[in-house]
């Protein structure tokens, strides 16, 4: 059985974001970049289910559409543990165009599991474990926040109003993890870090393919306003900020 976990190439959360050509353009400048945090926690559960599957899982790979630059991203997720990358030469311009060149590349190496984070930490879309679902023709969960596979059964929980839900599946299918999927992300050990050098890194050429949205401007939160302190024994000036000011009450 084979894991392929989809990733995305996104800023450290501590990054301070800056927009250049008259706030049409991310300015990448000094931006340090890191695996988007829930496709490193979907990482993380496919290894642990290799590591617990007594050799029926042979084999975790990672992919990510993106150019060169994105390389150290996927040897990151090499040194954690996984045993191949795979990188389409394109940029990741939104997720009609990610999920179709993820698609094509899936065809020609097929994946058992294919794990999506549920969004990226850049741009929060949530689109394109689903749409990669529908290219490939599988089947795909939502909001999975767990996963495992017993005697070769595999069952999945997810999230819904009220409550969990729980379900069995067979492969191949789509799984759109979210938090809970794991504990917490893998370290890379220094040997992990060495072995990645050596384990494959495929890249591909990017297919045709048009993107089907565009950033027209990016725009900065406003300031938030200052914070105002109340007197604990001044409850009547507290309930009149709620009600006048912040009009909660």
């Amino acid at each position: 059985m084979k894991i392929l976990v989809c990733m995305s190439n996104v800023p450290d959360t501590t990054t301070k974001i800056r927009f250049s050509n008259d706030n049409k353009t991310f300015d990448s400048t000094g931006v340090q970049w890191i695996i988007n945090p829930w496709d490193e926690l979907a990482l993380t559960r496919a290894l642990e289910l290799k590591d617990a599957s007594g050799g029926a899982i042979d084999n975790v790979s990672v992919a990510l559409v993106g150019n060169a630059s994105t390389d150290p991203t996927i040897r990151k997720a090499l040194a954690i543990g996984a045993d191949s990358g795979f990188r389409i030469n394109a940029e990741a311009t939104d997720a009609y165009c990610v999920a179709a060149q993820l698609s094509e590349m899936i065809k020609k190496n097929p994946f058992d599991i294919i794990l999506c984070g549920i969004e990226s930490s850049d741009y929060n879309g949530s689109a394109v474990g689903g749409m990669l679902a529908e290219f490939l023709n599988y089947p795909s969960v939502s909001s999975v926040s767990f996963l495992n596979i017993e005697n070769g059964e595999i069952s999945l929980n997810r999230e819904i109003d009220g409550g969990t839900e729980t379900l069995g599946i067979k492969a191949p299918f789509v799984a759109i993890v979210q938090k809970g999927i794991s504990i917490e992300p893998r370290i890379p050990s220094m040997r992990g870090i060495m072995q990645a050098k050596s384990k494959p890194l495929t890249v591909s050429e990017a297919v045709t393919n048009d993107a089907l949205t565009a950033n027209q401007i990016y725009e900065l939160p406003g300031s938030k306003a200052a914070c105002k302190m109340v007197d604990p024994e001044n409850v009547k000036e507290l309930v009149s900020l709620l009600h006048n000011e912040a009009k909660v009450i």
